[in-house]
């Protein structure tokens, strides 16, 4: 029975090992098209697809949402790599959305939001 166990216990640490270069820290940093950063934008992060890390019944979560600093920036936690969608919310500004895939370990994005269109009306 013990055999089995350790057997089962190796077996585990492998597949753990061989899943723990499966994840990416991401950083997004947030600027107008001056260069500008845009500070308390709202940014959202949902996993697509790609490889999902199951950690033992623990429900695992696909989306983050966070408000960047007064530099622009904002970390996302730990995070399987594989497509995400970004999306960034920010007063005065064209709200901005693109998928991205992940493959780094770490992984610095940079996004640069329009400023709003303006208005048309068909009574002139």
């Amino acid at each position: 029975m013990q055999k089995y166990l350790a057997t089962a216990l190796v077996l585990l640490i492998g597949a753990a090992t061989a899943f723990a270069g499966d994840t990416t820290r991401l950083q997004i940093t947030v600027t107008n098209l001056n260069g500008k950063p845009v500070d308390r934008a709202s940014v959202i992060v949902r996993f697509v697809k790609g490889r999902s890390i199951s950690k033992l019944g623990k429900k695992q979560i696909t989306s983050w949402e966070t408000r960047t600093n007064q530099d622009g920036f904002t970390k996302v936690p730990e995070m399987p790599q594989g497509t995400v969608l970004i999306q960034v919310i920010a007063k005065g500004y064209q709200t901005y959305g693109q998928q991205f895939e992940i493959e780094d370990d770490d992984k610095s994005i940079q996004i640069k939001l329009n400023p709003p269109q303006p208005q048309h009306s068909s009574h002139q």
